[in-house]
C-alpha cells in the first residue's frame, strides 16, 4: 500500500492590533486582506508583551518597542505619526511645568512615556518620580503633580483643574520640527511572514480611502461625535512612515537611549523576506 504524503499546514499569523481609534484604518480591512491571521486587539504595552514572550508574530506596538527589542525589524511602511497636535497624547499638570515633581504614566503605551520623560528633562532637567497609573483608571486616581493619559481617553478632557496642558505631538514638533512617530508594525526575531507586509500596505491604503466609514462606527466607543472622529483620523494623523517620519523617529531614538530608555538607536531595521527578522 503506497504511503501517503503528510500536508503540513502552515501555522497562522499571529498578529496584534492596537484598540485605540488612531489604529482602525490600519486594520480595519485586514481581516479580509490577511484571512489566514490570527488578530488580537489590545493596548500598545500589552502588544509589546505579546510580542516579547513570541505569543505574537507581529504587532502595532509603540515606536520605542523596536529599540528595546534586538532582532526585531519594522515589517511595513504603514505606521501612526502626527505633524504636530495629535490630540490622543496629551499631558495635564497640576503644577507648572518647571515644578512637576511626581508624574503618572498611562500604563497603555510606552513610548508616550518615553516621550513625556525625554521633555521634561531636555526642556526643564526634571525627572520626577514615576507613577504607574494603570489602565482604566482616571487622572482623578492620581494626586501626581502631572498625569499623561493617552488613546481614546487622552481625546477627552479629565474632570478639574490644571496649569497646563500639553498635546505631545505639538511638543515634540515644536521642539524638533519633526514629525512623530507613535506606532508602528514590528516583528519579532527570526519570524517568516509570509507576505503579511504587502496585506499591512494593503490595509492601511484602504482603510485611508474608509475614514468616515470607520469614524461613523467607532464613535460610540470613543464616545466623541463621528465627525469628530473624522477630523482626528483626517486632520491629525499621518499613516505612512516617510522620509520625514523616519528623521524624527531617528532622533527620538537617540534620546531615549541617552537618557536610559531604550538599548538601541540611530538604526531603523526593516523587514527582509528573504532574511526572516533576526536571522542574518
Amino acid at each position: 500500500m503506497p504511503e501517503r504524503s503528510i500536508v503540513r499546514k502552515r501555522p497562522p499569523i499571529r498578529i496584534g492590533a492596537v484598540s485605540y481609534l488612531n489604529a482602525r484604518p490600519l486594520f480595519f480591512c485586514l481581516p479580509r486582506l490577511a484571512p489566514r491571521a490570527e488578530i488580537v486587539v489590545d493596548v500598545p504595552s500589552r502588544l509589546a508583551e505579546g510580542l516579547a514572550s513570541g505569543d505574537l508574530d507581529v504587532a502595532l506596538v509603540s515606536s520605542i518597542q523596536h529599540f528595546r527589542t534586538p532582532g526585531s525589524t519594522i515589517v511595513s511602511d504603514a505606521c501612526v505619526a502626527c505633524h504636530g497636535p495629535v490630540r490622543s497624547l496629551k499631558l495635564y499638570g497640576r503644577v507648572a511645568p518647571d515644578r512637576v515633581r511626581t508624574l503618572a504614566l498611562d500604563d497603555g503605551s510606552r513610548t508616550s512615556a518615553a516621550l513625556t520623560r525625554i521633555l521634561l528633562k531636555e526642556r526643564f532637567g526634571l525627572e520626577p518620580q514615576i507613577e504607574r497609573l494603570p489602565i482604566g483608571a482616571s487622572a482623578a486616581d492620581t494626586r501626581a503633580d502631572a498625569v499623561m493619559l493617552i488613546g481614546d481617553r487622552g481625546m477627552r478632557a479629565p474632570e478639574g483643574r490644571f496649569q497646563f496642558v500639553w498635546d505631545l505631538g505639538e511638543e515634540w514638533f515644536r521642539w524638533t520640527g519633526l514629525p512623530f512617530v507613535c506606532a508602528m508594525w514590528v516583528a519579532r526575531p527570526r519570524v517568516d511572514l509570509d507576505g503579511l507586509e504587502r496585506a499591512l500596505a494593503a490595509a492601511r491604503d484602504e482603510g485611508q480611502r474608509r475614514l468616515a466609514e470607520i469614524a461613523r462606527l467607532a464613535a460610540p466607543d470613543v464616545g466623541i461625535p463621528a465627525e469628530e472622529c473624522l477630523a482626528y483620523l483626517r486632520d491629525n494623523l499621518v499613516f505612512r512612515l516617510g522620509e520625514r517620519e523616519r528623521r524624527g523617529l531617528l532622533l527620538f531614538s537617540e534620546h531615549a537611549v541617552r537618557h536610559g530608555l531604550a538599548s538601541t538607536g540611530g538604526r531603523l531595521v526593516f523587514y527582509d523576506p528573504g532574511h526572516p527578522a533576526g536571522s542574518d
